[in-house]
């Protein structure tokens, strides 16, 4: 469903713009949808048609996403398997500091090759209002002042239901658009579509690694666009907005947590308003990656910071209830795994790791 389906509805039994944006804002704020203010009751604001058409409205938008299970983790997140109208599920979770990722798709087309997510391939794309869906249901739980939509799925593949939920949340949900984060393996049409919303999202950049044959092995379907260019694409966006790009970099042992490769991205980032996000990454049994020693992953950030780039470690939410994007959802239909050999991408690190394959092999 999309939120454009809502308003419509409304508009059928009598709604003006006024009379849907107080409906949208109760809902996106997890209130009953015939609140009234502290200044106006609903009955003497909302048109006779447009309250009697509110329960059913109410109920449709509840059966459209309901929380089919809940795992609480020891840092204070929660990682919930969210059910569709359809069967389908999503995952969505709620982080620490009020913040909550939600998923735009199930599935996804762009095959990570560390990412749950992907093994079952895309089924299909999330509408506009399942989107916010997953932010109510949230909302419901516990405050939330901050969205990033890193769940299941890649939002530029499903742009136009993604952005039309951030102008929603970013208006009636009351939410600050710095707090927005649109995250994205990097296609080039997300850095002209998200200047043109009223809304401008933060962004998220799935970097992963400086080197081209190695991040186009980890992220198989994903647009082959060369680590700098992504780069100089994010850092013109983040000088219009005025928000530092966030670079995410998922550590596996071997593979990408070499010092070369994060000098190079020393280099890359060098002047540029961003920042970068190390997440050691959440183990998968059978999935052939391994998580690098925190240590490790400390000693790579301190590298960065010591050449000037703003890092920051993350454990990624959810540690302790096995709780990774795509886990939950995949345990519960049974999803069978494909052993990865992590060895075809350690040969492109290694390749990385020489001087040479630095200033020349690794990004041409």
């Amino acid at each position: 469903m999309r939120i454009e389906q809502i308003r419509q509805s409304l508009r059928d039994h009598g709604a003006k713009p006024c009379h849907e944006q107080r409906v949208l804002r109760a809902w996106v704020h997890a209130r009953s949808l015939d609140e009234g203010t502290r200044r106006q009751r609903s009955e003497d604001f909302l048109p006779l048609g447009v309250r009697g058409v509110l329960p059913a409205v109410a109920s449709e938008l509840e059966r459209m996403a309901q929380v089919y299970s809940e795992h609480p983790g020891q840092d204070g997140s929660a990682r919930l398997l969210v059910r569709l109208a359809d069967g389908q599920t999503v995952e969505s979770v709620l982080l620490p500091r009020d913040g909550v990722c939600v998923s735009t798709q199930v599935g996804c087309a762009v095959g990570c090759a560390f990412c749950m997510t992907g093994r079952e391939g895309l089924r299909r794309q999330l509408g506009s209002a399942e989107i916010v869906a997953q932010v109510v249901l949230a909302r419901h739980r516990r405050k939330v002042g901050k969205v990033v939509f890193m769940g299941m799925g890649e939002p530029a593949h499903n742009m136009g239901n993604v952005l039309e939920a951030i102008d929603l949340l970013g208006t009636e949900g009351a939410i600050g658009h710095k707090n927005l984060v649109f995250s994205t393996v990097g296609d080039r049409r997300v850095f002209d579509r998200l200047m043109q919303g009223r809304v401008k999202p933060a962004l998220a950049i799935s970097l992963h690694t400086t080197n081209s044959e190695l991040r186009a092995r980890l992220l198989p379907r994903a647009p082959h666009v060369p680590p700098e260019e992504l780069i100089e694409h994010g850092e013109r966006y983040a000088r219009t907005t005025g928000y530092p790009i966030q670079y995410q970099w998922t550590l596996l042992e071997g593979v990408n947590d070499n010092e070369a490769d994060v000098d190079r991205a020393a280099e890359l980032l060098a002047g540029k308003y961003a920042m970068m996000n190390f997440i050691p990454f959440n183990t998968v049994d059978g999935l052939g990656f391994k998580r690098p020693a925190w240590e490790r992953a400390v000693d790579l950030a301190r590298r960065l910071r010591e050449r000037g780039i703003v890092a920051s470690l993350r454990d990624s939410a959810g540690q302790d209830i096995d709780g990774g994007c795509g886990q939950l959802r995949a345990r519960t239909l049974a999803i069978p795994l494909e052993k990865v050999a992590p060895a075809q991408f350690r040969a492109a690190n290694a390749e990385n790791a020489r001087p040479e394959g630095r200033q020349g092999g690794a990004n041409g």
